[in-house]
């Protein structure tokens, strides 16, 4: 893995740490202490700005080109921003193991709400299903065999 992009992940994971200790406080009745849009700010502002920017336009340099997530038209199908946090792509690395299925529905819909028009919000179970159709199984491409 390269220096720069290790150190980007080893950031984004130290400031995760924050996040997720917030994210699970509750108090009194079982409520959690901040709503899903402060959660989904937080996220973006501790983990996603360190690349995309605080106005989300991304940007470049030494090399990288980080996408705008402003005004980004491929966010309009908010199954697309949850692949990204799922898969990953190009310099961008997977979050599942750093963000949880609310944490990851809660920064897609700040991003596609604040940046851009869309304000349908993505659900944990919008999260979740996508996740399950990634996970499955997909059929061999034998060339050799016709499947």
């Amino acid at each position: 893995m390269r220096r720069g992009a290790f150190l980007l992940v080893a950031v984004g994971m130290l400031a995760l740490a924050g996040v997720a200790g917030r994210a699970q406080d509750v108090s009194g009745g079982g409520s959690a202490a901040t709503p899903a849009a402060t959660e989904g700010r937080q996220v973006y502002e501790e983990i996603c700005q360190a690349c995309h920017m605080a106005d989300a336009k991304g940007g470049g340099g030494a090399g990288a080109q980080i996408p705008a997530l402003a005004g980004n038209a491929k966010l309009k199908d908010k199954d697309y921003i949850v692949t990204l946090l799922l898969k990953g792509r190009g310099g961008m690395p997977w979050f599942t193991e750093m963000l949880s299925p609310a944490q990851m529905a809660a920064v897609s819909t700040y991003v596609r709400g604040h940046f851009n028009a869309y304000p349908e919000p993505v659900t944990e179970a919008d999260v979740k299903r996508v996740a399950a159709t990634l996970d499955a199984p997909s059929k061999p491409d034998c060339m050799t065999c016709g499947n």
